[in-house]
């Protein structure tokens, strides 16, 4: 199989072929539709096709593709598909074979509309209803901005599907390095960066901090009721945990929210496209703080989250919220201009009693005083803060700043708290920093052992944290290495005492140059 490095290249090479193919049509960020979109299709074709596969091979047809069996004949295994998958796609409708037909095709925009709609309609009635429904709903095949005729917009769509059809990942989706949708998002913010940032809080979670994260998260467990992301933007934090800690051993599930649409149809997607069945799953699309879906679901043993740093929400212009039992023991609701808190709150009132919570936050949150110190004072008290990991800089698209995690529980055995500086541990790729396998792993040791590290690590009485103003800053508390150079002080006073001979020296010499002259010109 490829490495991570190989697919992603792959993936690049794609999507700027696709970029320069639609350069004169679909502008800037509009673009992301259609190749995330022609990218789900693809997948969620091949993950089904594989399903089939692999079963009718196992009961000794060896030779059996789906993709050239009829529709008459899947039809009628469509029920027990969409029991087991939670959709189903006819043969002739596959990404490959649609991908074949489609320079031919006059009408490849309505075989594309009829096929997205198919797909959708097929869980109808069904429990996978809502894990289907809206699933492509941003692929517009017969957008003006494809071209002004359908000839045109066909002549476009073609190109898309030939250049994602020509991504070779080599392998089952589940099993590849990269997080493609994940990747490709970032891929797509950084050529249109202009745009990318416009919806707030929009980062994508790299690879290596979602492992961090989960491995955090994880330590010490063999099993975990469920997983819970607040902010679960394309799933890439779930589906790590997933990974690390196996998806057979998160018991009841793996559960998310996500506001925007076009990533929580990522997430949806990507759940499927990772062996998560949708009765295995609980996306929901919606506002977090006020708008929460998953009352009813709710402790959670795992809760691993990087939520959009220092967006504005409603606060306390809503008098009610101050009564929300998630906000409410705090006392304070968080600032209206910075939402950080309110979404840390929210995850501890969700967390379970022997659960921990792992969140990617901004630095600010650790050290700004008002309502913020309030709830900083609140979570300190009542020794919920377990550990505060200070993070590199750059290493996040769109945020050069050094982020941090704080980690939180609420059956802590000591009042202390655990500082790591980790803003040290990173390697160099491209234009970002990253986060080394080493440099996890070092991190990991550290929480696990709690044992201080001079210029590493430090575990602070949280009444000493209390006299410091709840301040959390890792800084505060990890004192940072003197690289500079050591002096040797007798060493540089006999060097200055060598430099002031040898000034007297040249001075006397100039002197009595200066003597010489003054005799000759007399």
């Amino acid at each position: 199989m490829a490495t991570g490095s190989q697919q992603k290249q792959e993936l690049f090479k794609a999507i700027w072929a696709t970029a320069e193919d639609l350069r004169n049509s679909v502008d800037g960020w509009d673009f992301k539709s259609y190749v995330l979109g022609i990218l789900f299709y693809r997948f969620i074709s091949e993950n089904i096709t594989n399903y089939i596969n692999r079963m009718q091979r196992e009961a000794g047809d060896a030779d059996f593709d789906y993709a050239d069996f009829s529709d008459e004949e899947a039809a009628a295994a469509k029920d027990d598909l969409v029991h087991e998958k939670g959709f189903f796609i006819l043969p002739s409708q596959l990404f490959c074979n649609v991908r074949k037909r489609a320079k031919n095709d006059p009408n490849l925009n309505v075989t594309l509309d009829n096929t997205f709609k198919a797909i959708e309609a097929s869980a109808i009635g069904t429990e996978s209803e809502p894990d289907l429904k809206g699933l492509f709903a941003d692929i517009d095949v017969n957008s003006n901005k494809l071209g002004s005729t359908v000839e045109k917009r066909n002549e476009q769509l073609t190109k898309i599907l030939n250049n994602i059809g020509n991504i070779d990942l080599k392998g089952d989706y589940a099993e590849n390095k990269i997080d493609l949708f994940g990747d490709a998002y970032e891929f797509l913010m950084s050529m249109y960066a202009s745009n990318a940032g416009k919806s707030g809080g929009e980062y994508y979670t790299p690879q290596e901090v979602s492992e961090l994260l989960a491995r955090i998260v994880c330590h010490g467990r063999e099993y975990v009721n469920k997983v819970y992301d607040p902010a679960c933007g394309s799933g890439s934090l779930l589906l790590k945990f997933a990974k690390v800690l196996g998806a057979e051993n998160v018991k009841k599930g793996f559960f998310g929210q996500e506001l925007n649409i076009t990533t929580y149809n990522l997430c949806r997607i990507n759940m499927f496209l990772h062996n998560i069945n949708y009765n295995n799953f609980d996306i929901q699309n919606g506002d977090t703080l006020l708008e929460p879906a998953h009352w009813d679901d709710e402790p959670f043993d795992a809760i691993v989250s990087n939520p959009p740093y220092s967006t504005k929400w409603v606060g306390d212009d809503n008098p009610l919220l101050i009564n929300d039992p998630r906000f409410a023991p705090a006392g304070v609701l968080a600032p209206k201009s910075k939402s950080d808190l309110a979404f840390t709150m929210h995850m501890l009132h969700w967390l379970s009693t022997e659960g921990t919570a792992a969140i990617v936050e901004f630095p600010g949150v650790l050290y700004r005083g008002g309502k913020e110190q309030k709830i900083r004072q609140y979570l300190i008290d009542n020794n919920y803060v377990d550990t505060v990991i200070q993070l590199p800089p750059n290493l996040f698209f769109g945020v050069s700043i050094a982020t941090c995690i704080i980690v939180l529980k609420k059956s802590k055995k000591e009042n202390k708290t655990l500082f790591i500086d980790a803003s040290n541990l990173f390697v160099h790729e491209g234009n970002k920093n990253k986060l080394s396998p080493d440099n996890i792993a070092a991190i990991v040791a550290e929480y696990a052992d709690r044992k201080a590290v001079p210029h590493f690590s430090a575990i602070i009485d949280n009444k000493t944290i209390a006299e410091n103003g709840y301040n959390l800053s890792v800084s505060s508390y990890v004192e940072a290495e003197d690289t500079r150079p050591k002096t040797d002080i007798k060493e540089l006073n006999a060097r200055i005492a060598r430099i002031v001979e040898h000034e007297n020296r040249l001075r006397a010499e100039i002197d009595a140059i200066i003597r010489e002259l003054e005799e000759e010109t007399i």
